[in-house]
């Protein structure tokens, strides 16, 4: 279970380095996503989000209002806190924190991932695609 999760927007410039540092060695390194598509131009106006585990840093992901709804993006666990359910707790807490909007929630997962969405109450709808020459699918959150 996650140690702590700290919800911010983007004038707190340390959490959103350590947001960053995250991205980077999950999306960028791991991933080899172009930093020009991982560093969208989308941070300034998202609520953004950074679980901690052992008051280490290992997780974050951000949110942001688009046209279709609330859209979750860029979550990210470093390789070795993956597995334990930490991205999960992540994944409920945004959720929860969104919910009383009644908004449509959706995100684009990745193919390889999709099943750890569909365990917090996200479909697939769509057909796959490639985003940062990933496979993905978009995928929306519908309560039980």
């Amino acid at each position: 279970m996650a140690e702590k999760i700290i919800k911010f927007i983007s004038d707190n410039v340390d959490l959103l380095e350590k947001a960053f540092e995250i991205r980077t060695i999950v999306f960028v390194d791991e991933q080899e996503v172009d930093p020009k598509t991982e560093y969208d131009g989308y941070d300034d106006d998202a609520v953004h989000y950074i679980m901690f585990y052992n008051d280490i840093p290992i997780g974050t992901a951000r949110r942001r209002f688009t046209e279709e709804g609330i859209k979750f993006e860029r979550l990210a666990v470093l390789k070795i806190y993956r597995g334990l359910g930490l991205g999960g707790d992540l994944m409920q807490y945004m959720t929860d924190d969104v919910l009383p909007t009644d908004k449509k929630i959706y995100l684009n997962s990745q193919a390889a991932v999709e099943n750890i969405y569909k365990k917090y109450g996200f479909k697939r709808v769509g057909e796959m695609f490639y985003e940062a020459n990933i496979e993905h699918y978009k995928m929306v959150y519908e309560p039980k």
